[in-house]
């Protein structure tokens, strides 16, 4: 990203997650404050859980203390974006006292976003920690993720929060081509070897079929494969169920070659962006 920033003017940058759990706040905070000084105040943080584990054991974490090492973490890392000076004692880091913790970003406050998966208890942990809401929607049908959305906002007004504060952010693979077709037939190679990772994972060695992959694809689904038209219109669908502010499209997806993100972003940039912008005039 400090590379990015040297190259860029305007965008912002962030990461698709930085898995909490697992990182140390502090140094998580200041390599963030640090991309922020270098761009001149564009740096912000997507924390969330990550979709994988492996992190776990790399760090000597227990998987047990999923929920606790979020929970925990995550309290440091908004408490350390309020404080310069940070006094803080928890279960699973060493104690600070009175910790100068720098540098400090360029903007006041270093923008905050939680990534929530699929459950209420997500959500509404989302806005009791103040930061603005990204929802991993990798698929399936939207309409199912917008009792989330609901949640987010009514406990965020019962709260005290400005409509205006209660920012939704959505994620989704995406993968663009000149026609849907091409998309398809080029990309079910690499999603089908990303899920067979997935798979894997969970102690499955299941592939997915092509069939699986149309259905998971098809114009009413959040997954954003196919022609420059169909993902506009896919996320103006998804703007009018949740009212987001910001759409991230993940692109590098089971081993896809630069080549090919290159194009994406090229065709995101060129060709999406504009009509979604001229739709929301």
């Amino acid at each position: 990203m400090a590379a990015i920033a040297q190259a860029t003017n305007r965008i912002k940058l962030t990461s698709a997650t930085s898995v909490v759990s697992t990182l140390d706040p502090v140094r998580l905070f200041e390599d963030f404050a640090t991309v922020d000084v270098i761009s001149g105040g564009r740096a912000e943080i997507l924390a969330g859980r990550g979709a994988f584990v492996e992190s776990f054991p790399l760090f000597g974490y227990d998987l047990d203390d999923y929920n606790e090492l979020f929970t925990e973490h995550m309290e440091l890392l908004l408490k350390l974006n309020e404080e310069e000076v940070v006094t803080w004692n928890g279960k699973f880091r060493s104690p600070l006292q009175h910790a100068q913790i720098a540098p400090r970003p360029f903007q006041e406050k270093l923008p905050i976003w939680i990534g929530v998966g699929g459950t209420p208890e997500s959500a509404v942990r989302a806005r009791r920690l103040g930061g603005g809401m990204a929802l991993a929607i990798l698929g399936g049908i939207p309409k199912r993720f917008k009792p989330l959305v609901d949640l987010y906002r009514e406990t965020g007004l019962q709260a005290g929060h400005a409509p205006e504060q209660l920012n939704i952010g959505v994620t989704g693979h995406v993968y663009l081509a000149e026609t849907t077709e091409k998309a398809k037939d080029e990309f079910y190679p690499y999603y089908a070897n990303y899920w067979y990772y997935v798979n894997r994972q969970r102690g499955m060695g299941t592939k997915m079929s092509r069939d699986d992959f149309e259905r998971m694809v098809a114009p009413e689904t959040a997954l954003f494969v196919g022609s420059p038209e169909l993902i506009a219109e896919k996320i103006l669908q998804q703007h009018e169920l949740y009212g987001q502010t910001r759409f991230l499209a993940q692109m590098d997806i089971g081993g896809l070659p630069f080549d090919k993100v290159r194009r994406n972003m090229e065709l995101l940039a060129n060709e999406v962006v504009p009509r979604v912008r001229e739709a929301l005039k």
